[in-house]
């Protein structure tokens, strides 16, 4: 039993006393507690080890109040399972040693079905476990899956990209190619992400984040198919489904037709233009700009209860980010944020 269900309800778009709030990237940089470990091993480590994986993810809940955990990892940890080497620099990120560009690297690149799932990354489940027991039912732990298209851009780009020129150059003479690496890393999301509901996450998010940088008519070929594949295929249990992407506004009654059960907005849509645009078919989560989080908590304040009033009293509002908290927020900016959610939606209830 869950002492906070207050995510999850409004995930099912049931009422709530107040507006739940977790943040993207909320174990991170920004905390000292994060940089003490991480002094200490690297980042893949990090994720790769159960007992690092649960104390990381558990200080938000300790040190913000945040109404759900997420679990610590990263998205590309699936894409190492297909066979991709991967390896994070602290000046360019992730490096994906190598890139499939054709078809010889595509038929190279492995599959883990449910079973290899869970002996080629035994320690998601692990940390799983491990974190629900530390929780101890106080938040909803929430799973996560970088998107197919998502995925597919570091596979064939091989690092964070600016202009998404490999991958956009082959949707554009070669679109066969990519839209069968897209059903391979479909294949393995579906098998990732039960696996994770299987050691008993309560919802998952599937994060998107470069869709947005494709025309409405691209994304609807390379994208919303194999979200919405993911999402039929996986066994939810119960699960709600969060879909987010960075760059919402040209998409937005797409992903609402995707299947998920929430869609998370980037802070370039209006809260209202999103309620009106989505029907009051789906939950809707965000949007503050991470940038707010410099300013002081009157700024910080003012800029969460405008999102707040515009979201109204209809049920169905988890408040976060409109992408993940960057790294030098002040933490006690971070706790102000939390604490005035609360406050702020406690007095529309």
């Amino acid at each position: 039993m869950l002492k906070n269900d207050n995510f999850l309800k409004a995930c099912r778009r049931e009422p709530v006393d107040c507006t739940p709030v977790w943040i993207m990237r909320q174990a991170g940089r920004y905390m000292k507690e994060y940089r003490d470990i991480r002094k200490k091993v690297d980042f893949l480590t990090m994720c790769k080890t159960p007992d690092l994986a649960a104390e990381v993810t558990l200080l938000p809940v300790d040190i913000l109040g945040v109404d759900a955990a997420i679990l610590f990892s990263d998205i590309l940890i699936p894409v190492e399972a297909m066979g991709i080497g991967v390896r994070f620099t602290e000046k360019k990120g992730p490096i994906l040693s190598n890139p499939v560009r054709s078809e010889f690297e595509l038929n190279a690149l492995l599959t883990p079905d449910s079973v290899k799932s869970e002996e080629m990354m035994p320690f998601i489940p692990q940390a799983i476990r491990l974190i629900l027991q530390e929780l101890d039912g106080r938040v909803p732990l929430i799973g996560f899956s970088g998107a197919p298209f998502t995925l597919a851009t570091y596979m064939i780009e091989g690092e964070t990209s600016r202009n998404f020129t490999w991958i956009k150059r082959i949707m554009y003479t070669d679109a066969a190619l990519l839209h069968r690496l897209l059903e391979k890393i479909t294949t393995t999301v579906i098998h990732y992400l039960n696996m994770q509901i299987k050691a008993g996450v309560h919802a998952v998010q599937l994060f998107d984040t470069w869709a947005g940088w494709l025309s409405p008519d691209d994304y609807r070929e390379f994208a919303l198919p194999y979200v919405e594949k993911v999402i039929k295929g996986i066994d939810k249990k119960g699960c709600p489904v969060i879909l987010f992407a960075n760059g919402v506004s040209g998409i937005l009654e797409q992903m609402v037709d995707s299947g998920a059960d929430v869609i998370g907005l980037d802070w370039r849509i209006d809260m209202v233009d999103a309620v009106r645009r989505s029907g009051n078919r789906v939950a809707l989560q965000g949007n503050l700009d991470p940038c707010v989080l410099y300013g002081e908590p009157s700024v910080i304040r003012r800029h969460a209860k405008d999102i707040i009033d515009k979201y109204g009293k209809r049920s169905g509002h988890v408040f976060n980010l409109g992408h993940g908290i960057l790294p030098d927020i002040p933490v006690e900016h971070a706790k102000a944020l939390v604490d005035i959610v609360h406050e702020e939606s406690s007095r529309q209830s």
